[in-house]
């Protein structure tokens, strides 16, 4: 035992130690960023590596020397860790320079809204090249759009710049980044020169808006079919690598194609129907031909092949691949058919063009298609050579190499050298580009590195809780802020626990009533469950009918035991304090604030809950700005109700603001979990749902009514006990017909026992 106190000090001495460090690097003396610091490293010091950790604490300090105030500092701090957690490290030069770029124009102001959409937008993109394609767009639509009063220095802020930032999540999951593209390019060429019909556009606001949106939604996005596609590699192929989308929109000069490596399989972020074929199957062929590849081929040296060489080794690697896949599956042969082309036999002039591609695209469909219809008579031996190859069994990569080396050279011709090469139906489009199918011994411009920097897994030093983030809700645009609100689990600082055992003494009377009625809750009938191979005791009439049928050869039963279970109350609670600023202020009449009233009711209701036997959790929340929502722990469903729950009671302090919704939210996800055929949150404020960062009073009342509007579906029974007594002009607008309003908050330790069992028979 000193031992483990011993190194328990001394961790808690490193962490200290650590954050002391990490603060002084960040050299910031905002006390919004100071109060969350602890729980924010944490958070970082999960996901980010050694070198990860500085960059970040560098970046951080740029962004807090910029002079925007505590915001973007904030934003970027909470959403940083995030991005990695989507994607990887690597992208933060890029938008550090993005940053740079924005701070030295007019659109200073749209860093923070940069910022705080950036991990949604890594989310949906799911890759660092991505990304960066998506900063590029970003940073073009700023120099298209920053306006001049003079027309030599840019003066005026871009009047879609920041609406656009606010929808790019929401337009990336409906459109690839190509479209994306597109659809910024329409608005930048007929709105630049007007800056309210630009706002207009790019907040989805105008008709013409979304109907160029509507227009780049073609084919199927990665990013919606990947749970489908995911769950076919697990199934079928026994495969869980990731899947990693890469756009088509920016390179003109050679398109990539798929290819896998350590990271996970590379597809495009959107594929188009083609060919009778549907996006999702053509995603599916690739995948499978990629997952054949790493099943069935081995690496080759390259050093030892030409460059033709090797371009006939992969084609008809490619084939024995795509083989072996209708082998295993065959109803791949009709797709994988429809994707191959079909180059016509003569097309191609051998005098002025290079016709090898040709020639091996002609060998790639006559090896998959019996039907071909060449008369070629050399390649239709090469065809009859290779199904004997794979006759016997799969074959070997070695193998399938020196066929193709001798197909080179039998079919050899000068023209081959040419520069005019015949690419006509020669693409076929759901195969890789083979990298892993050489090894290289002498470096050179082939490979490539994808080795990273690994991350640090979690340590004991980081042992706080990284923030949750959550949307919140914008009643005039119709739609959610993503990770908006950042929410802090903690546990409740605790206080002298004789003083609750005070309060229940003060109210016996009350309690022993209480303890009445709850005791006529408790479930009293034993019902008899029959029909078990497993049982406290034999039924006797299922055992003699299993007798009559063993005696007259008939299978008979095995379930001839039966047990007796109480017919009990299946129900989860969940108890949602407003621990606001407001709950200190004195109840008229009295000498008790609203708190201290709180304090009573909340525990004459937890010890009588705990001789009902409900699962039944306590927590508190209150606000402080979006970056700062603290939920506050006091009594586990797992904990019973004892001295270290009556010590948080005791502790409860008001403080800060009211920001509802993203608390609701937040525990609707421990509510969720539970097993239990009721779900009740009950939810105990004293006022409207305000914050200090937000002035429309409707704002935070439409999210808390959303949130309400989200537990409905989850199949949680949200019901609000209010003790404002103007609370009907707003109440009713978040929890419909679910709540009351105790105008006497002196009755409220009675009156809340009263709301439960009410409630809960």
């Amino acid at each position: 035992m000193p031992e483990t106190q011993a190194a328990g000090t001394a961790q808690s001495a490193e962490r200290q130690a650590l954050l002391i460090s990490a603060w002084q690097r960040l050299d910031t003396h905002f006390a919004e960023v100071e109060e969350v610091f602890p729980d924010l490293l944490d958070g970082a010091l999960l996901v980010l590596s050694p070198q990860g950790l500085d960059a970040y604490l560098e970046a951080a300090r740029q962004i807090g020397k910029l002079g925007r105030g505590v915001e973007p500092l904030l934003v970027f701090l909470e959403e940083w860790p995030e991005v990695v957690k989507a994607l990887d490290e690597s992208v933060l030069p890029a938008l550090m320079d993005s940053i740079d770029c924005l701070q030295k124009s007019p659109n200073a102001r749209a860093i923070t809204p940069l910022l705080q959409t950036l991990a949604p937008v890594a989310r949906c993109l799911q890759s660092s090249e991505l990304l960066q394609d998506y900063l590029g767009i970003v940073l073009d639509l700023m120099r298209r759009t920053t306006g001049s009063i003079h027309g030599h220095q840019s003066t005026l802020p871009s009047p879609g710049l920041p609406e656009f930032l606010a929808q790019a999540p929401a337009l990336l999951a409906q459109v690839n980044l190509g479209g994306l593209a597109n659809w910024v390019d329409y608005g930048v060429r007929n709105h630049a020169q007007h800056p309210e019909r630009q706002q207009d556009y790019f907040s989805l606001q105008s008709a013409d808006s979304r109907a160029v949106l509507q227009r780049e939604r073609h084919g199927t996005l990665l990013s919606d079919a990947e749970r489908q596609l995911d769950l076919y590699l697990r199934g079928l192929w026994q495969d869980e690598a990731p899947l990693i989308p890469y756009s088509t929109a920016f390179h003109h000069l050679r398109r990539p194609v798929p290819y896998f490596d350590r990271l996970g399989f590379r597809l495009p972020d959107a594929y188009d129907d083609a060919r009778t074929v549907p996006g999702i199957d053509r995603y599916r062929a690739a995948l499978a031909h990629m997952v054949g590849h790493r099943r069935w081929s081995r690496p080759l040296i390259a050093d030892n092949w030409s460059p033709f060489q090797r371009m006939a080794v992969e084609f008809f690697e490619d084939c024995r691949i795509d083989i072996l896949l209708m082998r295993e599956y065959p109803g791949f042969r009709r797709i994988l058919l429809a994707l191959h082309p079909k180059p016509v036999e003569d097309a191609c002039d051998p005098e002025t063009t290079s016709c090898l591609r040709h020639r091996l695209a002609m060998l790639s469909r006559a090896l998959l298609d019996p039907l071909h219809g060449y008369r070629d008579s050399l390649l239709n031996d090469f065809v009859a050579r290779f199904h004997a190859l794979l006759a016997a069994g799969p074959g070997t990569t070695a193998e399938t190499a020196a066929l193709a080396l001798e197909f080179v050279t039998r079919t050899r011709r000068p023209s081959d050298q040419f520069a005019n090469i015949h690419f006509a139906d020669t693409e076929i489009d759901y195969r890789d580009d083979n990298r892993n199918l050489w090894a290289f011994i002498e470096s050179g411009d082939e490979e490539e590195s994808f080795e990273q920097e690994p991350r640090v897994r979690q340590s004991e030093e980081t042992s706080g809780l990284p923030p949750r983030h959550y949307p919140e809700w914008d009643y005039q645009s119709l739609s959610y802020r993503p990770d908006w609100v950042s929410v802090y689990d903690t546990l409740h600082p605790s206080g002298d626990p004789a003083s609750i055992d005070q309060l229940l003494e003060k109210h016996a009377i009350l309690a022993r009533r209480l303890r009445r009625l709850f005791d006529l809750l408790k479930p009293q009938d034993k019902v008899r469950i029959r029909y078990q191979e497993d049982g406290s005791e034999l039924d006797l009439d299922v055992a003699l009918n299993a007798l009559i049928d063993f005696k007259s050869g008939a299978v008979p039963d095995p379930r001839i035991n039966l047990r007796h279970e109480s017919n009990g109350r299946d129900i989860a609670v969940l108890l949602l304090l407003d621990l606001s600023a407001s709950l200190a202020d004195p109840v008229a009449g009295t000498r008790q604030s609203i708190l201290e009233l709180s304090q009573e009711a909340v525990s004459l209701l937890a010890w009588a809950i705990e001789t009902l036997g409900d699962p039944f959790a306590i927590a508190g929340f209150h606000s402080n700005t979006r970056h700062d929502l603290r939920y506050l722990h006091i009594k586990g469903f797992g904990e019973h109700w004892d001295e270290q729950v009556k010590a948080r009671l005791a502790g409860m302090q008001a403080r800060w603001s009211t920001r509802m919704g993203a608390a609701l939210r937040h525990a609707g996800q421990y509510l969720g979990a539970r097993r239990a055929d009721k779900k009740l949150l009950l939810v105990l404020t004293d006022g409207a749902p305000s914050d200090i960062d937000v002035t429309d009073p409707q704002q935070l009342v439409a999210d808390a009514r959303q949130a309400v509007h989200e537990l409905d579906q989850q199949g949680i029974y949200p019901y609000c006990i209010s003790l404002d007594p103007q609370a009907d002009s707003y109440v009713s607008a978040i929890f419909g017909r679910q709540y009351t309003v105790i105008d006497q908050v002196e009755r409220l330790p009675e009156r809340l026992p009263q709301m439960f069992l009410a409630l809960t028979r």
